[in-house]
């Protein structure tokens, strides 16, 4: 019996005698294998980046939930209550929660003798996330503004430009009612529509200049971390709502159309990955097996003249089994490097990295998986060489 030891160090010589004709295999499983690494290991990141950037696609991961009385005129104006607002923002899924005014106020203004319409929305400072809104010019107003009810707006793109421009208008005073608001920015986003016209003002601000209740918490936007949380959280908010206030003017909107397009583009293109991830891994795993087959078939008589010095066929099978074993794990090596590479330019443009304990899991699986692929694809080879008769192997020319 040939120790397991003698029959490693054989394997690795053979598979490495022959690395010309192996180089083609070990490729093939090394890029399958890096692709693997890539992918699940890029997955969440990739999902969370395209999640965050959904507003391209409709965004379908923004739920807007609303108080609406106007179906029963001459009903008692509501608002969110605090508690409710808090349980929402909570809810597991829920990247952030925007609370607004659904009400837009149309004022007039007079800027170089011409009459310009200013609607005003009232926001608070998770607004610009909640809908994928950045600065063009200036800053947005954020928290410290809204919590110290400061008079400061932001102007809608569109806005800016009738106003004079977008670098002019930023730092100047705009008459919205009896006051005068610091504009602060501009602010411009995908799928704005009409809000390139607006002017945005703290929440707060708004409230404390409308006491007759004309400016209300009665409009919520609710942005889920993928598209997963939306079915869930649209369930769960009547139910948040309803443990603190009434709901009978509760209104929740969800793109579901949108939503189920996205589901199934993204579904075929994962589906068409991960069969051309899988198809070069069978090709490398059939790439094992034909090499096995033709190392059997050329070293007939070396496996004869083994078997005749009292070489058992376990010895002969196990050696076999092994070099295909020790083929597969070098293409994994490779392939684990590979990944790796991949993942480290990836999470650079992407501009984030996935954890290290996340990656280093996919690494041990491709190399299990890879194992167990030598094993299967060289059992046959493996078995035939080990049946073989040792005079008539002796005597093949």
């Amino acid at each position: 019996m040939i120790s397991p030891r003698d029959i490693l160090v054989l394997s690795i010589r053979q598979v490495f005698r022959q690395k010309r004709r192996n180089f083609g295999v070990v490729l093939a499983i090394a890029l399958g294998i890096a692709g693997l690494i890539a992918i699940l290991s890029m997955g969440d990141e990739v999902k969370k980046n395209l999640n965050r950037d959904l507003d391209l696609l409709g965004g379908v991961t923004l739920i807007k939930v609303s108080l609406d009385e106007e179906k029963q005129p001459g009903a008692r104006p509501e608002s969110f209550t605090a508690g409710a607002l808090e349980e929402i923002a909570a809810l597991p899924g829920v990247a952030v929660l925007s609370a607004t005014a659904k009400e837009i106020l149309w004022l007039s203004i007079l800027h170089h003798q011409t009459n310009v319409q200013l609607p005003v929305h009232s926001v608070d400072e998770n607004y610009w996330s909640a809908n994928n809104l950045e600065a063009v010019t200036g800053t947005l107003f954020a928290a410290q503004e809204v919590q110290g009810r400061e008079r400061v707006c932001v102007l809608g793109r569109t806005l800016a430009e009738a106003l004079g421009g977008e670098d002019s208008v930023v730092g100047t005073y705009l008459p919205i009612g009896a006051d005068l608001y610091l504009v602060t920015g501009v602010v411009d986003g995908l799928q704005i529509g009409d809000r390139k016209r607006y002017a945005f003002v703290p929440l707060t601000t708004a409230m404390d200049r409308n006491p007759d209740n004309k400016i209300r918490t009665n409009r919520l936007f609710v942005r889920c971390k993928t598209w997963d949380d939306v079915p869930a959280v649209s369930k769960v908010i009547p139910e948040s709502v309803a443990r603190h206030q009434s709901t009978r003017f509760l209104k929740v909107e969800v793109a579901w159309d949108q939503l189920k397009r996205i589901i199934t583009i993204v579904w075929w293109v994962e589906l068409f990955i991960y069969l051309s991830i899988g198809a070069t891994l069978v090709l490398g795993g059939f790439g094992i097996w034909n090499g096995m087959m033709s190392s059997v078939t050329a070293r007939t008589r070396e496996i004869g003249l083994k078997k005749a010095m009292g070489a058992e066929e376990a010895d002969i099978m196990l050696q076999i089994l092994c070099e295909s074993v020790v083929l597969s794990f070098c293409a994994a090596i490779l392939g684990v490097s590979l990944g790796l590479l991949a993942v480290s330019v990836t999470s650079h443009y992407l501009g984030s990295i996935p954890p290290h304990q996340v990656i280093l899991h996919y690494a041990l699986v491709s190399l299990v998986f890879s194992c167990l692929l030598g094993m299967v694809a060289g059992l046959y080879p493996s078995l035939r060489a080990a049946r073989m008769d040792a005079v008539t192997a002796i005597r093949y020319e």
